[in-house]
């Protein structure tokens, strides 16, 4: 399929991509059997360390039937708004075809500082051109305590209107069972609770560490997300 890139960027930002409702409406029924045939909320492209353009991204997105989804560059929203701008062109080419088209909501993923951890902070259906973002949206990890604070993250997420979901808690340094009650102290919306540790294939989510951050999710009142974190050619697996 043809698709227009050159279509103007501002354009493609659809409302859609931003509609924080809807997204808190699909996080709240979000199982172990969500991602990655209906759902995948962490997704990289060829604008961070991902091997994906985003138009191959989205092919198979398409091909394999996705609901609902966001691309989480490190850093970048680039990687989206080619995305969005493939959608658009898509829907307009498809308009009489059987196949629904799936939800996309902009995403990103920040490098942050909590309890001496360097941890991830995803964030979806915020306002890519927020002046909250911008420190955060130039491809690289910010630098100094005024921007990198886990708080200040989190706080910037908010103001472009968005959710922000602790990546991948069993990932750190420190403990879950002490990240997790930190982060719901600073505001964060939701923790990343179905996610594959050991890189199965086929993806699976880990059961110990699922159990203990579905938990603790429950716990501090916090939405559950769930993601293959595909770096490679495949939306499958995580490489």
């Amino acid at each position: 399929m043809t698709v227009n890139l050159a279509s103007s960027t501002s354009s493609s930002l659809k409302p859609e991509a931003q509609n924080i409702s809807a997204l808190k409406q699909v996080l709240q029924t979000i199982d172990a059997d969500s991602c990655p045939g209906s759902y995948n909320f962490h997704l990289h492209t060829v604008y961070s360390d991902g091997r994906l353009q985003p138009e191959k991204l989205m092919e198979q997105a398409i091909a394999g039937g996705l609901k609902g989804f966001a691309i989480t560059d490190h850093h970048s929203a680039k990687g989206y708004i080619q995305a969005q701008i493939w959608l658009d062109n898509w829907k307009l080419n498809n308009r009489d075809s059987n196949i629904a088209a799936p939800s996309l909501w902009t995403g990103a993923e920040f490098n942050a500082e909590l309890l001496n951890n360097e941890v991830h902070i995803l964030a979806y259906a915020f306002d890519p051109q927020h002046p909250s973002l911008t420190p955060y949206l130039r491809g690289k990890a910010t630098e100094g305590s005024a921007y990198y604070a886990a708080a200040r993250v989190i706080e910037a997420i908010h103001e472009a209107g968005g959710l922000a979901v602790l990546a991948h808690p069993c990932r750190y340094r420190s403990t879950a069972d002490k990240l997790i009650p930190q982060a719901a102290c600073l505001g964060i919306d939701g923790v990343e609770t179905y996610y594959a540790y050991t890189n199965p294939n086929p993806w699976k989510p880990s059961p110990k560490q699922t159990a203990l951050v579905k938990d603790l999710a429950e716990t501090y009142g916090l939405l559950g997300t769930c993601g293959t974190d595909s770096h490679g050619l495949s939306l499958l697996v995580r490489i």
